[in-house]
């Protein structure tokens, strides 16, 4: 299959991403009409996201980066995650009344 532009491009993101982070490990997950989104989780623990235009087109761009693929963002891979307080705030002001989300 030919590697199209976009999923080119997201495959040297998810390799840029893996070196800066010791290695990394991803996950796809389908978003609706926009699309898929990869969860990338380094090895120090950071974790990122890229939205690819589709599920095989998101797969794809990780096979292409080389990185494994996990079944989903679970158990051990979610476990690995580190979360600072950005994510804290955001996620507190979501649960406690921070405004409207939608």
């Amino acid at each position: 299959m030919a590697e199209s532009k976009g999923t080119g491009r997201l495959a040297r993101q998810a390799a840029r991403f893996a070196r800066e982070h010791g290695g990394a490990e991803a996950t796809v997950e389908y978003i609706g009409a926009r699309g898929a989104r990869i969860v990338l989780v380094g090895q120090d623990g950071v974790w990122g996201d890229l939205v690819a235009p589709g599920y095989d087109a998101a797969r794809d761009a990780v096979n292409a980066a080389g990185l494994t693929l996990a079944e989903d963002f679970g158990g051990e891979l979610a476990g690995r995650v580190r979360t600072g307080p950005y994510e804290w705030r955001r996620m507190a002001g979501i649960q406690i009344g921070g405004g409207s989300h939608t």
